[in-house]
């Protein structure tokens, strides 16, 4: 049974005893009924950032009760604003290809919860999940927790299941900020920090600083952290947190022999060639397998944590890691889910997303003219993001996300005009999205759905079929 970001839970809970709710979390649908019952702050936006809505306390108790399953596997933490999902895709697949047991935490899902915990390159099972759940609520009321969240019963049950499946490592996305994240609970290997940029500045701030010093909370003592390159003022945001907490930092651009080059070949087609060498790894002409100079910097952030888990005595083949990586497929980033009409959709969800999205599509792919459908949530930059759109985008079509934190398809309509000077239409769902963007394309155009990973799930579930009617 299929559950998607679309679904719509609700945002307060009304499980008033833990202990029964356990006792009957016995199938899949009871266990995400349970969890659609919690507090979600992914689909929030009148929460507030602070220790009593999104702190660590509830968590503690939980893996205390537990019996501490995130004590039982090394772990890779990986945050950022952008490029989170691929570093962290990137990193599993090398480790897996060096073979190792690797489990993998990450969010959203898109269409699956069950997309969020995987071992092995596999998904947890419905059966698996729903004892993962189980065991989690059964010990809530020992716990003394008895109103957690969403998001830490989810990520306390890949803990649990991680264990229970005896991975040797695995890669944990934190869900928003850092600091206060429900992953950071864990003594990782080491940290990883993608990009920073403008996102969910509601919540972490609305300065690049601000939201770099959240990041930086899951930095840790003694754990080695790598950084992607930031701007001046993130940087030193950054370093000021390693100092604070001894914790040696070091940039995936800097002591490092690093080069990059874009190629184009009839078996891959056009993508980036790397090469990075450190004193302890050699990666040399290594296919990036997924679209993008982004993806690049993202790949180049990936090798420095697999050189930094090498160091730490994690048994690594440089040329098995090569390997393991070229397997690498990510749902939902730069994804063709139909060639007629050619259909493209991205979860790209902040200004900077959008822009290495626009750039990605006009270096690899070949098109005439390309049509937006575009829709995102409202505690985002979106004039940032309807700008990068309006300089790769020849018509737009807005619409709603389908999230209850879904910004206005009409306001965004009108801050596109006010910005661009350009027309732009609205749509009362994707399939009139597309009724709209089908009438006023020819073969050789492209229509990028993008903005959300709410509205990626529902093009995937609607449109992939496309192609076979």
């Amino acid at each position: 049974m299929t559950r998607t970001l679309a679904d719509k839970p609700k945002t307060k809970s009304k499980s008033n005893s833990t202990t029964t709710t356990g006792q009957t979390i016995r199938t899949f649908r009871s266990a995400v009924k349970y969890l659609n019952s919690l507090t979600n702050y992914e689909r929030s936006t009148r929460a507030k950032y602070n220790s009593t809505n999104f702190g660590l306390a509830r968590m503690n108790r939980i893996l205390t009760a537990l019996g501490h399953p995130e004590r039982r596997f090394k772990s890779v933490h990986i945050a950022g604003s952008k490029g989170k999902g691929s570093t962290a895709a990137m990193v599993t697949e090398m480790l897996r290809g060096c073979g190792m047991k690797v489990g993998l935490y990450t969010s959203p899902h898109i269409l699956d919860i069950r997309e969020r915990i995987n071992v092995d390159g596999k998904i947890i099972s419905e059966l698996q999940f729903a004892r993962a759940i189980s065991a989690v609520v059964k010990v809530i009321e020992k716990a003394r927790a008895p109103e957690p969240t969403y998001f830490e019963i989810l990520t306390a049950a890949a803990f649990h299941h991680f264990a229970a499946e005896e991975v040797e490592i695995a890669v944990i996305e934190t869900g928003l900020g850092g600091r206060l994240d429900s992953t950071n609970v864990i003594m990782p290997t080491a940290v990883g920090i993608t990009s920073i940029s403008y996102d969910h500045t509601q919540q972490l701030g609305d300065t690049l600083e601000a939201i770099a010093k959240e990041k930086a909370g899951i930095m840790k003592e003694g754990i080695p952290v790598v950084s992607a390159p930031q701007s001046q003022g993130v940087r030193e945001t950054l370093e000021r947190a390693a100092e604070a907490v001894g914790a040696p930092l070091r940039f995936s651009d800097e002591n490092v022999a690093f080069s990059y080059r874009f190629e184009f070949s009839r078996t891959a087609g056009r993508h980036a060639r790397i090469c990075l060498t450190t004193e302890h790894s050699r990666f040399e002409h290594l296919h990036v397998p997924l679209l993008g100079a982004h993806q690049a910097v993202n790949c180049a952030l990936a090798l420095n944590l697999i050189d930094v888990l090498k160091i730490a005595g994690l048994p690594i083949d440089d040329q098995k890691a090569m390997t393991g990586l070229a397997e690498l497929r990510v749902a939902g980033r730069m994804e063709i889910i139909s060639e007629s009409p050619r259909i493209l959709v991205d979860g790209a969800h902040n200004a900077a997303s959008i822009d290495a999205l626009i750039r990605a599509i006009g270096q690899n792919i070949a098109y005439d003219s390309m049509i937006v459908i575009f829709g995102c949530q409202k505690d985002k930059d979106i004039a940032g993001m309807i700008r990068r759109i309006q300089l790769g985008a020849d018509k737009v079509i807005f619409m709603s996300t389908g999230s209850p934190r879904s910004a206005d398809p009409a306001e965004l309509a009108a801050d596109y005009t006010e910005l661009s000077g350009k027309m732009a239409q609205v749509a009362g769902s994707l399939e009139e999205a597309m009724e709209i963007a089908t009438s006023a394309i020819t073969r050789e155009d492209l229509i990028c759905v993008t903005g959300s990973f709410y509205l990626v799930a529902e093009a995937k579930r609607k449109l992939s079929s496309v192609t076979s009617n």
